[in-house]
């Protein structure tokens, strides 16, 4: 861990708990900062607030008392999920007080250089990708973020030979001030949680945060097939490093003639990449670039290419049984997510869709369902994704109870060479508490028909 004298003796308040607080109060306590946590949940059920008292750390849970504010904090750490509009973080903004996110305490205290992943779909498989050709490279790899362990105690850890790569959302990033990897990645951008983000300009602001700090000795991977991804690439000063699945960019990663290129060499045939879809092979380029600029050789990025099937509930790859295949999509808790599974396949495709219903319908599905031949529902939004299915002309529709049911029927309606494939479409919170329950009861489902 680099040393820092940044926190040492500072009133810090610690707003939101979850591991990313836990772990940023621990460091700032370790660090000789005057620590303050404050956390919604009250302190009888907070085990997590108990360990931080134990260790000597000031604690008040149960609410967000505004009159916090009067105690003289010089800095606020975030959790990422409480939103800007939060009295007491829009009141400390107000008040000049800066207010960061976990990342940065990471980097402060990081020997290590970063390879920063972010954009609104892709960055899980993207950041799983680098760190696999990275490992397989024997390049040190360290994983971080939304997707491995919290940031800062990777930081920690880390040593200067060690490369962390971490995934990172418009929440994390807008509360940085130095955060600066040596690697930035952009995979994509359309709108997304709109919910938090006061505008689409806050939102796409956010995501380019990642390479604002950026210096001409680093580079940004960005996708070069989109316009907003494009003109937020104009803006870093870092090097700019293009990958297309349309256009061959020199300088780049691209696809010729069926094979995957970067900088004029090839590194893969599209044949051998296990991954199915083109937003997929979008990921690909983007991890063959920062695998290429981390000098790992052709030989580990095909070998981890050729046997990644993907990461769980994001198009997974679950079992073949009687030559149909089944993949797990549980992640696809939106349209444009589920689109994007659908026309990953050219085969004939059995579809499991519906969940919460947030108000919205589904005619935005339709241009993707080209190949789905049978369609299973069920939860809150049944009936609205039946109907999608039947002005688009499919006649096989059948709706069950939930997911696990919904397998079996599946594989009743199917035939030899058919895929049959969970891409909700919706969230999972009117029948299961996460996306990753509801996905795990499908896989159980599959295996069980063996």
């Amino acid at each position: 861990m680099k040393e820092t004298a940044k926190y040492s003796e500072k009133k810090i308040l610690v707003l939101g708990l979850a591991k990313s607080g836990v772990m940023a109060a621990s460091l700032l306590h370790k660090l000789g900062a005057f620590v303050t946590v404050n956390d919604m949940k009250p302190l009888s059920e907070n085990p997590e607030a108990q360990g931080l008292l134990e260790q000597g750390i000031k604690v008040i849970c149960g609410s967000h008392p505004i009159e916090l504010l009067d105690e003289g904090f010089e800095l606020i750490v975030k959790n990422p999920g409480i939103p800007y509009r939060n009295p007491i973080v829009k009141g400390a903004l107000e008040k000049g007080i800066p207010v960061i996110t976990e990342v940065e305490l990471a980097y402060q205290i990081s020997e290590a250089p970063f390879i920063g992943i972010t954009g609104t779909n892709g960055k899980t498989t993207t950041t799983t990708l680098v760190f696999e050709m990275l490992k397989i490279g024997e390049k040190s790899p360290l994983i971080a973020g939304n997707i491995g362990t919290v940031a800062s105690g990777v930081a920690e850890k880390a040593k200067s030979d060690d490369s962390i790569v971490i995934e990172l959302s418009s929440f994390q990033l807008m509360g940085i001030e130095e955060f600066r990897p040596e690697i930035s990645i952009l995979t994509n951008l359309y709108d997304a949680h709109l919910d938090y983000h006061s505008s689409k300009q806050e939102y796409a602001e956010a995501k380019a945060a990642i390479t604002k700090n950026q210096i001409g000795s680093d580079f940004m991977i960005f996708n070069a097939d989109q316009d907003a991804v494009l003109s937020m690439a104009k803006k870093t000063k870092a090097e700019l490093v293009p990958f297309s699945t349309e256009v061959k960019h020199e300088n780049g990663a691209y696809v010729e003639e069926g094979a995957v290129y970067f900088r004029g060499e090839k590194v893969i045939d599209v044949s051998e990449i296990a991954l199915p879809g083109k937003h997929n092979l979008e990921n690909v380029l983007a991890a063959i670039s920062a695998a290429k600029l981390k000098g790992v050789a052709n030989e580990a990025i095909q070998t981890v290419l050729k046997t990644f099937f993907g990461v769980e509930h994001r198009l997974q790859y679950v079992a073949t049984i009687e030559n149909r295949k089944f993949y797990n999509d549980s992640k696809a808790t939106n349209i444009l997510a589920a689109s994007k599974a659908l026309t990953s396949f050219t085969e004939p495709v059995i579809l499991l869709a519906g969940g919460l219903d947030r108000g919205n319908e589904f005619d935005e599905l339709k241009p993707a369902m080209k190949n789905v031949k049978a369609v299973i529902t069920f939860g809150e939004t049944a009936e609205k994704i039946e109907r999608v299915a039947k002005e688009i002309g499919i006649a096989n529709i059948k709706r069950v109870d939930n997911v696990e049911k919904a397998v079996p029927a599946a594989f009743e309606l199917s035939n030899e060479g058919d895929c049959i494939l969970l891409s909700p479409a919706c969230a999972s919170w009117d029948q299961y508490k996460t996306f990753e329950q509801r996905g795990d009861m499908f896989m159980e489902a599959v295996h069980k028909l063996k």
